[in-house]
């Protein structure tokens, strides 16, 4: 697995330690602890690299039977600071990875490749991506369709808690200023995202891994219809729970003008459904954001390497 140690993968080790033996390649640009309760497992083996070096790429697909690639530099504002970096990570190390690798690959790509479409969008509808972050995942995308084997992962925006917390995430961002500011102010509140807990994006992959060879070669929508809401809905729930001021802007734009509603029929027709609710992920952020300092390595833009 590349990027073991951030959000996804730091929920997603230990899960996987159950039933088989993981290898992780990760650089620690966000830190080490999301893989300390691993550390004792006979069955984890950490290699500290980068996908980036091709020395490093080789010595973590020795033996390896699957690849679950998670690294990348994830979201806009760290694409949009870096961009050569994200291109670098997000396109060119996924075509290293792809060119050494012999194993069938997982890949996680992003919602984010739809961008601004008014329909609902399904796996084959025309991209429109706004960000480099989505770019660089597209580019990715054709990439890992040359493999001999693959499944091609679009997920929706993740929200809920994290050995690797991520405070920058759409939800866990309001939840956080709502708790910490007693304020939220929020632009374009009309413009759909789609959303699923960190709990069932693992609960993807392990899905992934135990219906493999039905999935092959193909692209999949990954969350839930029910998950699919305003960024207003998503103030407005969060008012269930935390009492702050709500100001909803008519003036400023966000930078990042995705607007899409999704179709997950394709994954949901295999067997595959979330478990966790907007509602499960609000309420477990606020119970713990109070105790959580806002470190620079829990937002995505503050700290890459």
């Amino acid at each position: 697995m590349t990027g073991g140690a951030g959000y996804i993968g730091s929920c997603l080790v230990p899960e996987l330690l159950t039933q088989h033996e993981v290898k992780v390649l990760d650089n620690l640009t966000y830190g080490y602890n999301g893989l300390l309760p691993n550390i004792g497992n006979p069955n984890f083996e950490f290699i500290y690299g980068d996908v980036r070096n091709l020395k490093d790429i080789k010595k973590a697909l020795k033996g390896v039977d699957f690849v679950i690639h998670l690294a990348a530099i994830v979201g806009y504002p760290a694409c949009k600071a870096q961009p050569n970096i994200a291109n670098e990570v997000n396109y060119l190390a996924t075509k290293k990875l792809v060119k050494e690798s012999d194993a069938p690959i997982i890949f996680a790509s992003t919602g984010s490749c739809y961008g601004h479409i008014d329909k609902e969008c399904t796996e084959t509808t025309s991209l429109d991506p706004q960000t480099e972050y989505a770019i660089s995942k597209i580019n990715a995308e054709k990439v890992i369709k040359e493999c001999s084997d693959f499944i091609i992962y679009r997920f929706s925006t993740g929200f809920g808690l994290s050995l690797r917390p991520r405070l920058d995430l759409l939800i866990n961002d309001f939840v956080t200023r709502a708790v910490k500011n007693k304020e939220l102010i929020v632009y374009e509140k009309d413009y759909y995202r789609t959303f699923i807990h960190v709990k069932d994006v693992v609960g993807s992959l392990l899905f992934a891994l135990d219906h493999f060879d039905e999935m092959n070669h193909e692209i999949y929508n990954v969350g839930s219809e029910d998950l699919c809401l305003t960024k207003g809905d998503i103030a407005f729930r969060i008012r269930k729970y935390v009492d702050f001021h709500l100001k909803f802007a008519d003036f400023g734009i966000d930078p990042d003008k995705r607007n899409y509603k999704v179709s997950f029929k394709k994954i949901h027709d295999l067997g595959f459904e979330t478990k966790y609710s907007i509602d499960y992920g609000i309420k477990e952020l606020v119970k713990a954001i109070p105790f959580m300092d806002q470190k620079e390595c829990y937002y995505n833009d503050k700290v890459f390497k």
